[in-house]
């Protein structure tokens, strides 16, 4: 996950600061300091995380951009401000100058604080750094300097934030006896189900056992929680870490990279063979939680291996079955993909027979939902003999924009069948404008999605009038 570091350089921070020795330090000096520690472990450990800094005070100011070259995150300023305005004021802003938390994506904040936690308890500021972690759904955590404020105590806080969010998460992947040191990039987070009274975080193993191989086509376009890539952690023969196989300018490492390329690794041969034959590999993650490996091309000539987490469960992809009863091949009494390999036992088909007739309403493109409300305006033209069959389209219509919560569509097609009212020629039957009507009436009612009129068992049915029963006995 991207980082941003957003620097408060305020003229607070030019507070001066009492340490040992001549030296005279300011707060920036120590926020300054802590973030050389955070980018140089980043630069050692997290080289793939992209990292930008940004400076504010009253206003705001992108220093560096997003980059991998932890040597231009060096920049800082002096400016003024207040958190505490800023929160007071948040209800009153336009929408073009909204407050930006909660960010409109997953995030976490943390807060490095340059003061310890007496001081931010005399005054409000802890209560106002408190609401900013409120206000983004409570993702995040505040950091205080633990003791006197000095450079080895504010090591300390940033040495905690490093454990707790960029530590790199190394395991061992496992397909019978072969077995390979990775590195998954970025860090799986910990998965909470919903559905559990008492829910506890699930946390994938450090083992990840490959339990069989399937084909691309048959596992599709799968729902996954998160993807990861997966670096192989090359090993020497004493068993010191050597490299991950990461690019980067500096000698020391494309000579270590030059080495781990040399030793054979089973992540490369997994990533070789995935490839060419077209498949995902199964793994365990942890009990009755499941995700797959594959190879995703960056481009042409460059590809990487992949991890997608599945939902955890028995069942996670429900065309494939239950995870536990998949098997070899070898068990099946016949080849389930044929002599030639030109059938799939995937997906499974139900076991009991569905009872309904007609298939569900699915608008994939928009040539589709184009087309059910096509058909709803020729039966329109037709009435009042097309009576039956134009509320019957209209109520399939009706019933799939309220499960799909589309209730812009439903008043869209009562103006179109409104304006079809105000079209119809002299000649027309007098039913058809009172049908048209109706109709639309019952949409708009629909449309605002009140339970008395938007209930999806409720069907429309056909208005009658003088001219109906006519037109019904022709019927």
């Amino acid at each position: 996950m991207p980082t941003v570091v957003v620097m408060d350089v305020s003229l607070s921070m030019t507070r001066p600061v009492s340490v040992e020795g001549s030296e005279e330090y300011q707060r920036k000096h120590l926020a300054a300091h802590g973030l050389t520690m955070l980018f140089e472990h980043m630069a050692t450990n997290y080289k793939l995380e992209f990292t930008a800094l940004v400076v504010f005070s009253s206003l705001w100011e992108l220093m560096v951009p997003f980059t991998r070259d932890y040597n231009t995150l060096q920049a800082v300023g002096i400016g003024r401000g207040s958190l505490r305005h800023s929160l007071a004021t948040q209800n009153q802003r336009s929408e073009s100058n909204r407050f930006p938390l909660p960010f409109p994506f997953p995030s976490k904040l943390y807060i490095m604080c340059m003061a310890n936690l007496e001081e931010l308890q005399s005054t409000d500021s802890l209560e106002c750094l408190e609401r900013l972690i409120d206000l983004n759904n409570g993702e995040g955590q505040i950091f205080t300097i633990d003791g006197p404020l000095c450079l080895k105590n504010v090591q300390s806080m940033f040495g905690k934030l490093i454990d707790l969010a960029y530590t790199p998460f190394h395991a061992v992947l496992k397909c019978g006896h072969l077995t390979a040191d990775v590195q998954v990039f970025p860090r799986p987070e910990p998965f909470v189900v919903d559905e559990e009274i008492d829910p506890i975080p699930k946390v994938i193993n450090t083992d990840l056992e490959i339990v069989g191989f399937i084909d691309i086509a048959d596992i599709s376009s799968p729902p996954v929680l998160s993807r990861h890539l997966v670096l192989p952690i090359a090993l020497n023969k004493e068993g010191d870490e050597v490299g991950t196989g990461i690019t980067d300018d500096n000698e020391d490492e494309n000579s270590a990279n030059q080495i781990a390329g040399k030793i054979p690794n089973f992540c490369v041969l997994l990533h070789g063979s995935l490839k060419v034959e077209g498949m995902v590999a199964i793994v365990q993650l942890g009990p009755e939680w499941h995700g797959m490996l594959y190879s995703q091309a960056d481009s042409k000539k460059k590809s990487n291996l992949m991890m997608s987490l599945f939902e955890p469960g028995p069942e996670p992809l429900p065309w494939l079955g239950k995870m536990a009863q998949l098997g070899p091949i070898s068990d099946a009494k016949e080849n389930p993909y044929g002599e030639d390999d030109n059938k799939s036992p995937f997906p499974l088909q139900p076991k009991n027979k569905r009872s309904y007739a007609q298939n569900v309403t699915v608008w994939i493109k928009p040539s589709g939902l184009q087309t059910d409300v096509q058909k709803i305006l020729r039966n329109a033209r037709k009435l009042p003999e097309k009576t039956q069959t134009f509320y019957k389209e209209l109520n399939r219509l009706r019933k799939a924009a309220l499960a799909f919560g589309f209730l812009d569509l439903l008043k869209g097609v009562a103006d179109m069948l409104e304006r079809e009212c105000t079209l119809l020629p002299e000649t027309a039957h007098p039913d058809a404008a009172f049908q048209l009507t109706h109709a639309a009436q019952q949409l708009k009612l629909a449309s605002t999605g009140t339970c008395e009129y938007a209930a999806y068992d409720q069907n429309i049915t056909p208005l009658h009038t003088d001219f109906s029963g006519s037109s019904t006995e022709r019927m």
